[in-house]
C-alpha cells in the first residue's frame, strides 16, 4: 500500500533525510520512531506530497506521488504535528468544510461522512464548539477526525496521541488497531508502550537514516531484559 524507496531531502548543509526506504501494506502498525530531528516527520510530508523529495520516490497503493499527488491524497488520510485547523470553525463546521474538500458535495453525504468521525473519534460533546476553546486534547481528535473522514486506506498519524489524557489514549489506540484491518498505517510517536501495545511493525530512523526495521519482538530481542525505551536509546545514541 505505501512504498517508499531512496527518499532523500536535504536542507541548506543538513541532510534531513537520507536514502530512506520501507514499504508497508494493508494489516500493517507501523511505529516509526526517532529522536527529535531524525527525519520523521520529513519522511511523512514526502510521502503525503507536502514537501518535495530532491530524490527517490513514495508510492500509495501504486501511485507515485511526485507525478500524481492529488490522486495520493485521495488515497492517504494524514494527522500533521499538532493538529492544524481553522480555530474559529466549530467542530462541525471543520469536518464539514473538509469533507467538502474531499468531494463529498451532496449535502447528506457529507453530513453522513461528518457524523460517522464524530462518533468514531468521540466529538459528540464538541461538534458545535468552536475549536479555539477545545483542550489539547479535543483539537488533537478533531485532527484524527479529518484524518480518517474519507475513510482512506492509509494512515499516516504524526503523534496521534499527544495530549491525550490516559483514557483518551486508550480510546485511540483500540481505534487505530480497529480499523488497521484494512489499512495500512503509519503511527509516529514517542510513546514507546504504544509502540508495544499495538504496532506489528517497528522502524527506528537516526540522523535522517534508516537503523532499524523489524517486528517489535525482534527489536526486544537484541537486548533481552531491557525495555523498549533503553534500546531505542542505545541504537540512535550508537549511531549518532
Amino acid at each position: 500500500m505505501i512504498d517508499v524507496n531512496g527518499l532523500v531531502k536535504t536542507y541548506g548543509s543538513k541532510r534531513a533525510v537520507d536514502g530512506v526506504s520501507f514499504s508497508v501494506k494493508r494489516g500493517d502498525i507501523l511505529g516509526f520512531l526517532g529522536p527529535n530531528g531524525a527525519g520523521k516527520s520529513t519522511t511523512m510530508k514526502m510521502i503525503t506530497g507536502f514537501v518535495r523529495p530532491d530524490c527517490g520516490t513514495a508510492r500509495v497503493d501504486g501511485i507515485d506521488v511526485m507525478k500524481d499527488p492529488v490522486a495520493v491524497k485521495r488515497k492517504l488520510g494524514y494527522l500533521p504535528e499538532n493538529a492544524p485547523a481553522y480555530p474559529e470553525m466549530t467542530v462541525a463546521e471543520f469536518l464539514g468544510f473538509i469533507a467538502e474538500i474531499r468531494g463529498f458535495r451532496d449535502a447528506a453525504t457529507r453530513k453522513a461522512q461528518v457524523d460517522r468521525a464524530v462518533n468514531l473519534t468521540h466529538l459528540v460533546s464538541v461538534r458545535n464548539q468552536t475549536i479555539d476553546t477545545l483542550s489539547k486534547g479535543y483539537k488533537q481528535r478533531v485532527g484524527f477526525a479529518q484524518a480518517l473522514l474519507h475513510d482512506p486506506p492509509a494512515l499516516i498519524l504524526d503523534e496521534p496521541t499527544d495530549g491525550l489524557d490516559p483514557n483518551q489514549k486508550n480510546e485511540v489506540r483500540l481505534l487505530i488497531k480497529n480499523m488497521a484491518v484494512e489499512k495500512a498505517v503509519i503511527l509516529s510517536t514517542h510513546i514507546l508502550e504504544e509502540v508495544e501495545a499495538i504496532c506489528n511493525r517497528v522502524i527506528v530512523i537516526s540522523r535522517g537514516k534508516l537503523v532499524a526495521d523489524e517486528s517489535p519482538a525482534s527489536f526486544l530481542a537484541r537486548q533481552p531484559g531491557s525495555r523498549m525505551d533503553e534500546i531505542f536509546r542505545n541504537l540512535t545514541q550508537s549511531d549518532a
